[in-house]
Order: C-alpha cells, then structure tokens, then sequence
C-alpha cells in the first residue's frame, strides 16, 4: 500500500496559502483569528 500524502509545495500553498485564505469569507475568520492569537504564520 502506498503513502496517501505525497508533499507538493505548490498545492499546499495554493490550496491552504494567504491568497485563498483571502478569497472567502470563512478564510477571513480564520486568518483574523490567528492574527489575534499572535501566530507567527497567519497562512502558511
């Protein structure tokens, strides 16, 4: 049986990244909650 996660840099970014964190309403929520939290990554 193989791995089912096999890492590629662009998809993760352009599935999780800080553009389409952007793009929707739920993506907003998340990255302000995390900037009020203090993460030093807001997205990826």
């Amino acid at each position: 049986m193989s791995q089912t996660y096999q890492p590629k840099k662009r998809k993760r970014a352009r599935s999780h990244g800080f553009l389409k964190r952007n793009a929707t309403p739920a993506g907003k929520k998340t990255m302000a909650r995390r900037r009020r939290k203090q993460r030093t990554r807001i997205a990826l």
